[in-house]
C-alpha cells in the first residue's frame, strides 16, 4: 500500500477515491496539479458551482438575520446551517468528480471565513456572543489576511491550510450557530474552544511561513561583490 502511494505520489496521477480521501481526512496524495499556483481559475466546475452558492447565501442570511428583532429568526438561523454544513460538499464534488480546480481552492476558505464573519456580525449586533471574544476572532482574520499577502509579496507561495485550523471553524460556526437559536452556556463554550484551537493554528501558520521565508532565502544566490 505504502509503494502505491509512493508511485502515486510521483506520478502524480489521479488519486483513487477512499472512504477517507471522500470524506477529506486521508490526504495522503499527489497535490492535484490543476489546484496549484499558476494553474488557471478553471470556475465552470460542479464543486465550484457549489461554492457560488454558498457564497451567494450569505448576504441572504445577513439581511434576514440583521431584519430580525432580536437575532433569532429561525430562517436565517437554518440558513446559516445550511451554508457552513455544506462546508465539505465542494471538495467531495471536486474528488468525486475529479473536477479540481485553483478557483476551487481559494474560493473555499473565502467563503467558510465570510460566513464566520457574517454570523459574528450579527452576534456583536445583538450581543448574543462576547463581544471581546468576537473582536479577537475579527482581528485573528485580518491578521491572516495581512500576513497572506505578505506571502504573496515574498513569494512564498500559498500558506496551506493545516488540519487544526480546518477543525477549528466548526466549533466557531457551531457556537455562533447556537447563539442564534437559544441562550445557552454551550454557544460560548464552543466559542472559547474554536478560538483557542483557532489561534494555536495561526502559530502555526506564522511558524510555517517563516520556515518557508527561510529556506526561500537560503535557496537565494549571494548577491555579487
Amino acid at each position: 500500500m505504502q509503494g502505491a502511494r509512493d508511485s502515486e505520489r510521483g506520478s502524480g496521477r489521479r488519486f483513487e477515491l477512499t472512504r477517507g480521501r471522500l470524506l477529506g481526512y486521508d490526504r495522503d496524495y499527489a497535490t492535484p496539479p490543476e489546484t496549484l499556483p499558476g494553474a488557471p481559475l478553471n470556475p465552470c466546475t460542479i464543486p465550484n458551482a457549489i461554492g457560488f452558492i454558498r457564497l451567494a447565501l450569505i448576504p441572504v442570511f445577513l439581511v434576514l438575520a440583521l431584519g430580525s428583532g432580536d437575532g433569532r429568526y429561525a430562517p436565517a438561523s437554518i440558513l446559516y446551517a445550511i451554508i457552513g454544513g455544506t462546508d465539505y460538499l465542494d471538495g467531495m464534488a471536486a474528488r468525486i468528480t475529479g473536477q479540481f480546480s485553483r478557483l476551487g481552492v481559494l474560493l473555499d476558505p473565502v467563503v467558510d471565513r465570510l460566513l464566520v464573519i457574517s454570523g459574528v456580525i450579527v452576534c456583536w449586533h445583538f450581543n448574543l456572543l462576547p463581544r471581546w471574544a468576537l473582536a479577537v476572532l475579527i482581528a485573528r482574520e485580518l491578521f491572516m489576511l495581512v500576513i497572506s499577502q505578505i506571502a504573496l509579496a515574498k513569494h512564498i507561495g500559498d500558506i496551506k491550510v493545516n488540519m487544526l485550523g480546518r477543525a477549528a471553524v466548526w466549533p466557531t460556526m457551531f457556537s455562533i450557530f447556537l447563539a442564534m437559536v437559544s441562550t445557552t452556556w454551550v454557544a460560548e463554550a464552543l466559542l472559547y474552544l474554536g478560538l483557542a484551537m483557532t489561534l494555536a493554528a495561526t502559530a502555526l501558520y506564522v511558524r510555517e511561513g517563516l520556515t518557508a521565508l527561510r529556506e526561500r532565502n537560503a535557496r537565494s544566490p549571494a548577491p555579487a561583490p
